[in-house]
């Protein structure tokens, strides 16, 4: 784009010395980067049977494996992707050229993820949406990106934040930069993820074209193109982060922890913060509910998630089996073929939480998130004042002078807030109602935040399941097709 510009004055600018060192510069750049043009011939064939709801399909594809998308990559074996493009569905010919590209990342818990060498699926929600995508004809790119673990020789942590991020954008850049090379259409790129990589692909979806990571992407070498992505599915997304123990402790604070104890003080403060964060998003919850509050929060989510969860999971039950569960759940009231409940009630029914206080920064550093906002040769640092503060005794300590800018480029919510117009504007989000992996605000907030800047958002829960569950996956398919205008 600029660098495009720029190199076009060079050659008239080379015969003057104070610019032609610049120019060398920027030469250098722009071989590094037509480095990056995607082989097509570079496959190998492969075949694979996929249970549908329909039918079992055989798919044949063409695998391109490890690609790397960088010039400059720090680590291939985590900086690379992989395609697959299916040419054949059940004996048919298929024609994938300008299909849908379903972009894929396997992160989980802010870890390293590599494509390099292939694993046996794990038969969750990623593997599900891959293959299914493949047998409706889509194109599946999976894509490697550093993480809080890896370790330089000198001991830095050189995936902490923003790494994965930027690894995930240089990934899109390196599409876009091969669009007419690189199979499918990459103006319908969908990202998807589950958890932590849910929520990675709410961050790429929201901060398309943000010029926040431009100089962590001409470090890497990434291609000189657009990162924005067509749509965005995040599964169970870890994110708003630096709100996320308040939002905790709203929604769970009231749920024991096994084993354990709880820091009851704490976890009334940060509850109590949450009632002022929440009110400075200034979102209006759905279909006409008003402005969203922690007075009203756990009505709206009985009324636009809970409720219809667990309705449809119901309705969907052999009349012996709902007879069954409701004499178990008593507190539901299931009145014209429609579930009905407190928000208390359903809190009981989840149970025993599955984090401590703070659930994200904790006291002593020993969260994923500590180490995920360390930097140089430290493996942790806190990320909120509320437990650097805590855990020093110092009221007026403050955050490293680094890691304010870092902690927004990891939050979509930062993004949505500043109404980024290269953000993604179709969505499929989806969290269990029994995950406490982080609080069932995380995701309405998000839906909501999309919702109130006119997005396309299909927002759903699923009843009684835990973290990284996918139980529409077909429905999710479709969806693609639906939003990208991909017909096949």
């Amino acid at each position: 784009m600029q660098r495009r510009a720029m190199l076009k004055g060079c050659a008239a600018a080379v015969a003057v010395p104070m610019f032609a060192a610049a120019c060398d510069v920027l030469d250098g750049s722009a071989k590094a980067v037509e480095e990056l043009a995607f082989d097509p011939g570079a496959f190998t064939v492969e075949t694979k049977t996929v249970a549908t709801f329909e039918r079992d399909k055989k798919v044949t594809y063409q695998f391109y494996e490890s690609v790397v998308y960088v010039a400059k990559p720090v680590d291939k074996a985590y900086q690379s992707l992989s395609v697959s493009v299916p040419v054949e569905i059940d004996g048919a010919t298929i024609d994938a050229s300008k299909a849908p590209i379903l972009l894929s990342n396997s992160v989980g818990g802010y870890l390293s993820s590599s494509v390099t060498s292939r694993e046996p699926d794990d038969g969750g929600a990623r593997a599900k949406n891959r293959d299914l995508a493949l047998a409706a004809g889509y194109v599946v790119v999976e894509s490697g990106a550093r993480g809080r673990d890896l370790v330089a020789p000198d001991g830095t942590y050189q995936g902490v934040a923003p790494a994965a991020i930027v690894d995930l954008k240089a990934a899109v850049r390196y599409l876009r930069h091969n669009s007419g090379r690189v199979p499918g259409n990459t103006d319908r790129i969908v990202a998807t993820g589950v958890s932590a990589g849910g929520a990675l692909s709410a961050l790429l979806a929201t901060s398309g074209d943000s010029g926040m990571y431009d100089r962590y992407l001409a470090d890497l070498g990434a291609a000189d193109a657009s990162d924005a992505v067509f749509a965005a599915a995040p599964y169970c997304p870890i994110t708003d982060l630096e709100h996320a123990d308040m939002a905790y402790e709203w929604n769970w604070g009231a749920n024991p922890l096994r084993p354990g104890e709880l820091d009851a003080a704490a976890s009334r403060e940060l509850s109590t913060a949450f009632t002022e964060y929440q009110a400075s998003l200034e979102l209006r919850g759905k279909n006409g509910f008003g402005r969203l509050t922690t007075g009203n929060y756990g009505s709206y989510l009985v009324r636009t998630y809970l409720a219809p969860a667990a309705t449809a999971y119901l309705t969907a039950l052999p009349d012996a089996d709902r007879s069954s569960y409701l004499a178990d759940n008593t507190w539901i009231t299931w009145a014209g073929d429609r579930a009905e409940f407190a928000w208390p009630d359903f809190l009981a029914h989840v149970g025993a939480r599955k984090k401590g206080v703070p659930a994200f920064d904790a006291f002593d550093l020993s969260s994923a998130e500590n180490n995920e906002f360390g930097g140089g040769t430290v493996e942790a640092r806190h990320f909120t004042l509320f437990s650097l503060r805590h855990a020093t005794g110092d009221p007026a300590a403050q955050l490293d002078s680094d890691l304010p800018e870092k902690i927004s480029m990891m939050n979509p919510m930062f993004f949505l807030r500043q109404r980024n117009p290269g953000r993604a504007k179709h969505w499929w989000i989806r969290v269990g109602t029994k995950d406490t992996d982080t609080a069932l605000t995380i995701v309405s907030n998000l839906a909501a935040s999309l919702e109130n800047l006119g997005d396309d958002v299909d927002a759903a829960m699923y009843w009684d399941a835990g973290h990284g569950s996918n139980e529409d996956a077909a429905d999710f398919i479709e969806w693609i097709g639906r939003v990208t205008g991909y017909a096949g």
